[in-house]
């Protein structure tokens, strides 16, 4: 049951760390130009990142971490824990990567336990053979006369102290962060190997009374359990019939065990979890659940259980302890940053996404292809003849709309009524005699299309720019005709106001972009005479 118990508490602190709020700092982790964190031996590195050649900059110095911790010391075994039992710890770690770090830790226990179960079968115990003696189970027959050492049961109790060194090593899994710069607690998993130097006492003498054994203490007790009395009232009589002293050294194997000084030395492994949260950049808080196993079955003083039929055998199972602390750390350094568990390796490289510093970007380069003076991105004529003006769009300039560029134009006025005019923008302008002709010419075209404008825009979208490219063909192929752009607001002066925006981005676009002159072309709102999205072009 006690077994059962420790585990249940086990797994319930290597879950908690939930419990925690989370709460993100503001301050990044470091900052990658600073030298000063930055070791002799990883310069090189830090330079060819520097330098562009590397992408990836040094690992900087980190602070040690140094600790202390208090807590509830526990021996599992054989015989139920007895409270309180206190335990001591200190340790130094280090970190070597940003999830993994090493920590040396020293440790003192003080652990206790009372059996409220009797034991009929005492005599394997030898520090308690030797001094009680118990009765034969063949005969019936009391094995001493000695007074006071003649009992049927016992209850086995024991003080274990124990001194732990152990080298840890421990992963850290939560301070990666995707969404958040840093967190202010930090979870782990660890473990390790060491060794452990114990010490186990018996209180077996009731010294307030001559030496004498727990003989009648142990009947009283023997004779409550045979009447169902509850293990609490057992317990209690015990606790107050012993006197506590732990005079008598529990058994051992003797030279069979390895010794530092009077105590036990065994090899023992460690495993360990805790949930640390940061108080300030240098102090953080830890509660930790320490697991020990050992290759020994006498930490509480007793390898022998009693089977159905009352004979002692061996427990077969190997004693561990268990060490719940809240520890207080410290990072000690200087020229470091903190310790690189507590900082999030993609802190840099999301703040360099963010606000660049170190990226290279290439410098912007503008291409001229035509060397017109406007670069190609801007450029709607990107084959301008050599050494022709352009306006600010790179079209070449026509001045008298004749399709033919000012730059080859032997003509650069020419008439509308001396069009078309033949390759070299020279118009045939008719003789005098042939006057009635002219101006019997043939009718302007009048079936130009309307355009459509939306909601309250004034801009000019894909399709009535063109409608317009369809308007200004038209007015190409009949140089002498006119037109008039005709929109049709409402009474408001903000209706009114809107129709004559649009008609002069209409016309503004017929002139700069598509080449009519502007003396073919008028605007004027009609109030009412039709939808007020809609734009007539008429001929003149």
């Amino acid at each position: 049951m006690v077994r059962k118990k420790y585990n249940l508490l086990i797994a319930l602190l290597l879950c908690c760390g939930g419990v925690f709020a989370q709460t993100t700092v503001n301050t990044s982790g470091y900052d990658v130009y600073d030298t000063s964190v930055i070791t002799n031996k990883r310069m090189p590195q830090q330079n060819e990142f520097w330098n562009h050649n590397y992408n990836f900059p040094a690992k900087p110095r980190n602070m040690w971490e140094v600790g202390v911790s208090g807590g509830s010391f526990n021996v599992i075994g054989d015989l139920d824990t007895k409270f309180p039992s206190f335990g001591f710890a200190a340790h130094v770690r280090k970190a070597f990567g940003y999830l993994f770090s090493m920590r040396l830790q020293y440790m003192y226990g003080v652990g206790y336990g009372q059996a409220w179960t009797p034991s009929e079968n005492f005599q394997k115990n030898k520090p308690v053979a030797a001094l009680y003696s118990g009765v034969d189970k063949r005969s019936g027959v009391m094995t001493t006369t000695i007074p006071g050492r003649a009992a049927e049961v016992v209850y086995y109790n024991y003080k274990n102290n124990s001194q732990d060194l152990s080298l840890q090593g421990i992963f850290t899994f939560n301070n990666i962060r995707f969404h958040k710069n840093k967190t202010k607690f930090i979870m782990y998993l660890g473990g390790g190997f060491g060794a452990t130097a114990y010490e186990t006492k018996l209180n077996l003498l009731n010294d307030k009374d001559n030496n004498n054994t727990y003989s009648a203490l142990y009947a009283e007790a023997f004779a409550m359990g045979q009447a169902h009395s509850e293990r609490k009232d057992i317990l209690k009589l015990l606790k107050k019939g012993l006197d506590g002293t732990y005079e008598t050294d529990a058994q051992t194997l003797g030279e069979r065990r390895s010794k530092l000084g009077d105590k036990t030395l065994r090899f023992s492994s460690t495993l360990l979890g805790g949930v640390a949260y940061k108080l300030s950049k240098r102090i953080n808080i830890a509660l930790e659940n320490r697991m020990t196993f050992i290759k020994d079955d006498l930490l509480d003083g007793q390898m022998w259980q009693e089977n159905t039929y009352g004979d002692a055998v061996t427990t077969g199972n190997w004693d561990s302890y268990n060490y719940v602390s809240l520890g207080l750390n410290f990072n000690l350094g200087k020229k470091s940053v903190e310790p690189l568990y507590w900082i999030n390796p993609l802190d840099y490289a999301y703040g360099e996404l963010n606000n660049p510093r170190h990226m290279k970007i290439p410098e912007p380069v503008f291409v001229d292809s035509d060397d017109d003076g406007v670069i190609d991105q801007l450029d709607r004529e990107p084959n301008t003849p050599a050494g022709c003006p352009v306006d600010t769009h790179g079209v070449t300039l026509d001045t008298d709309g004749d399709g033919v560029p000012d730059c080859l134009d032997k003509e650069k006025i020419t008439p509308t009524y001396c069009q078309p005019v033949d390759a070299d923008g020279v118009g045939k302008c008719p003789d005098p005699e042939c006057c009635d002709k002219v101006t019997n010419a043939p009718a302007c075209p009048c079936d130009y299309p309307s355009v459509t404008f939306t909601n309250n825009g004034s801009v000019l979208n894909a399709n009535a720019k063109s409608m317009l490219s369809n308007v200004a063909s038209k007015m190409k192929a009949n140089p002498d005709c006119g037109v008039v752009l005709t929109g049709y607001p409402e009474a408001s002066k903000a209706s009114q106001a809107l129709c004559q925006k649009r008609l002069e981005a209409a016309k503004k676009y017929l002139v700069e972009t598509l080449g009519i002159s502007g003396d073919r072309i008028d605007t004027n709102c009609e109030i009412g005479g039709g939808d007020k999205n809609t734009m007539d072009v008429k001929c003149k």
